[in-house]
């Protein structure tokens, strides 16, 4: 058998890997991508994109009922759990097939199928009409992660689901339990809630979005209990007792007590795993840490031209930073010398309703790093184009170093912060500080204008509260 030399070797197809494959190529590479399931991988087929697409459907039905707000007669107002899916699955398939587009467009050689590295430097891959050797001097690992599953906890498919049973659900339901509340968890219980389950959410820490501002996670927790959701801190779920057919009995631990409830379904979002196994790393002598293969700023694993990119290079785990290393990589194998990526100015969304972004450190993390901060505020309710469009509910909170007037962090929750969050994100990058950013011109009306009034507040400028 005679191997495939190329350039460069990709192993997974997500947002990651694709991208990179892309970037080679763009760069004068002779690029091989290798995927075992689909092009596109989690975040396309059954992750960020078709659970925007439920929750954009949730999101008309919520507003739907809200018709007679807006001078609106809506009646008889139902939902086709099926059809909902379908459309989330259509949105799904035409974005997977537009990724086999651009590798056709960018002349990436494509692989279906399962990869082993089985010395430096090679790559096997196992096809439906064979094995495959493939060499190439630089080969990047971007396998991205699977649902983490908890002893006793394991999802079957029928009462306990992962996120992809809940992506396509068989039934609507009724009694739901979601355990964990980081961005996963939440996002589906305000699926689920807005349709009409009985929703309960248990956080095994002190709030709910632990990762976010404790401003931010207290405002989003008070939203979602007014919505009817039950939540649940400082709690954990010790064991499931499964009767088919019938439903499930959750133990649930809090304060040293134990209490049981009753439930249809559960959703389990307790983090995620690497997908590092049965690849060869440990004979090659790449170090695993708790799943995560780790690596360099540059993404580098400590052996010669082998790279790890996204969620199984570890945190933070965002279809975007793992495409935004992707490029780093391509280039650096190019022979280009990109900037390694800043963790602090990645972004982190969370499209329950309301919406939840941040960017940077919350304000308790910075005084922690030992900052003196100036932190400011602003309520949706002080804006006019939140007032007209109906989402009075929100809050843009800004952190400020006091010394020299670096954004250290922006934190948001209400309608569309996960598209506002940018301007912050671009600041950042620029290195500015509250001087530009006073001085940017932000148009009237518009939910932005929320982004000034809350850096003005935090130098006691703001003009609307």
């Amino acid at each position: 058998m005679t191997a495939k030399a190329f350039d460069l070797i990709v192993i997974g197809a997500g947002p990651g890997g694709y991208v990179a494959a892309i970037r080679g190529a763009q760069l004068g590479l002779n690029v091989a991508i290798v995927e075992r399931e689909h092009l596109g991988g989690i975040c396309l087929n059954w992750g960020c994109i078709p659970t925007k697409a439920l929750l954009r459907s949730a999101e008309v039905f919520h507003l739907m009922h809200r018709a007679k707000d807006f001078g609106l007669k809506a009646e008889g107002i139902g939902f086709d759990l099926g059809a909902v899916v379908q459309r989330s699955r259509g949105v799904a398939k035409q974005l997977s097939g537009g990724i086999g587009h651009l590798m056709k467009k960018n002349k990436v050689t494509v692989f279906m199928g399962e990869a082993v590295l089985p010395t430096k430097g090679v790559v096997s891959v196992t096809t439906d009409k064979g094995t495959e050797e493939l060499t190439s001097k630089a080969i990047v690992i971007a396998t991205g992660a699977r649902a983490r599953e908890l002893p006793g906890l394991e999802a079957d498919g029928d009462l306990v689901w992962t996120y992809k049973h809940a992506l396509q659900p068989m039934r609507m339901p009724s009694r739901l339990l979601v355990i964990g509340s980081g961005a996963i968890g939440i996002e589906f219980a305000s699926f689920f809630n807005t349709l009409g389950a009985d929703t309960t959410v248990v956080e095994v820490m002190d709030r709910v979005l632990p990762v976010e501002d404790a401003e931010i996670s207290a405002f989003a927790r008070k939203q979602f209990v007014k919505q009817g959701m039950k939540i649940m801190e400082k709690a954990m779920v010790k064991k499931l007792d499964r009767k088919p057919g019938k439903g499930v009995t959750a133990h649930i631990e809090r304060d040293g007590k134990t209490e049981t409830q009753e439930f249809d379904t559960v959703i389990s979002a307790v983090g995620i795993v690497g997908n590092v196994e049965g690849l060869g790393l440990e004979a090659l002598g790449v170090k695993v840490d708790r799943t995560h293969v780790v690596t360099d700023e540059y993404c580098r694993t400590g052996v010669e031209g082998l790279y790890a990119i996204g969620d199984v290079a570890g945190a933070p785990w965002l279809a975007h930073k793992a495409s935004h290393e992707g490029v780093m990589v391509a280039e650096l194998i190019a022979g280009g010398h990109p900037h390694p990526i800043k963790p602090n100015s990645i972004a982190g969304c969370t499209y329950c309703h309301p919406q939840v972004a941040s960017v940077g450190l919350t304000e308790a993390k910075a005084k922690e790093a030992g900052y003196q901060v100036k932190v400011g505020r602003f309520p949706f309710i002080g804006n006019g184009k939140a007032i007209a469009l109906g989402e009075p509910e929100g809050m843009v909170k800004t952190v400020f170093d006091a010394k020299n007037g670096e954004l250290l962090g922006a934190h948001m929750v209400g309608a569309e912060v996960t598209e506002l969050i940018q301007g912050y994100v671009v600041g950042r990058t620029l290195e500015t500080t509250e001087a530009e950013l006073m001085e940017t011109v932000f148009p009237h009306p518009t939910l932005s204008e929320m982004m000034h009034e809350a850096v003005l507040d935090a130098y006691g400028r703001a003009l609307h509260i």
